[in-house]
């Protein structure tokens, strides 16, 4: 019992720790919880936490396979996903609020389309298995002498995790919304879909510096 509840807290903080880092989809949370409220920067996290959970289970079940894929592949993942960032970025910096509040009734977003957006974005970066490589190695998340119950646990906390992270920073996020009027929430899209913008470029100019060889 107590090695099943040292896993189980063990788990709890990868997650939260995987998903703590603000890299594009932090960004795009936060600027969907501004934007639609609470839910639809919740459902984004949620999305990344079960793309989160895929790596995790990838390292844990073919971590041999899969790093060396990853290692011989990643700058053309990382080309391909930055690409899709570059559009995304583009189209949030132009994207005016206004237009989002007088249609709000009309939306067309759904809690699916967030958690799909929301695994993709973070799918597309796959440097971050060597993150969970780090922490399973840092809190000896598989050991050979845990049992497949703790296994079980232990990844199905690693989401709670997550989702705590997640949870608690669209709460935070959404506490402040109201601060926000029409010409901050203008700004606020201006400085999101510039920072997923530069994130993307960083990410193509990294890849193709490794795949030309560029000194």
């Amino acid at each position: 019992m107590e090695i099943l509840v040292y896993t189980i807290l063990k788990a709890v903080v990868i997650g939260i720790v995987i998903s703590a880092p603000m890299g594009p989809v932090g960004v795009l949370c936060i600027q969907r919880t501004l934007d639609r409220g609470r839910y639809a920067g919740f459902y984004t996290g949620v999305g990344a936490a079960l793309s989160d959970l895929c790596y995790c289970l990838v390292t844990a079940f073919g971590l041999s396979l899969i790093e060396g894929f990853l290692t011989a592949h990643q700058d053309v993942i990382q080309l391909l996903g930055s690409l899709v960032l570059v559009g995304f970025g583009i189209y949030l910096f132009r994207k005016n609020p206004a237009q989002n509040l007088r249609r709000n009734s009309q939306s067309t977003a759904t809690p699916k389309a967030d958690i799909i957006t929301g695994f993709l974005f973070t799918v597309s970066n796959p440097l971050i298995i060597f993150l969970i490589i780090g922490l399973f190695a840092r809190f000896n998340f598989l050991d050979s002498y845990m049992q497949v119950y703790h296994h079980v646990s232990g990844f199905l906390f690693i989401i709670v995790g997550a989702l705590l992270w997640w949870w608690c920073i669209t709460w935070i996020i959404n506490k402040i919304r109201s601060h926000f009027n029409l010409r901050s929430m203008w700004l606020i899209n201006r400085i999101t879909g510039s920072l997923i913008f530069i994130f993307a470029a960083v990410g193509i100019f990294t890849s193709l510096h490794s795949m030309l060889d560029w000194p």
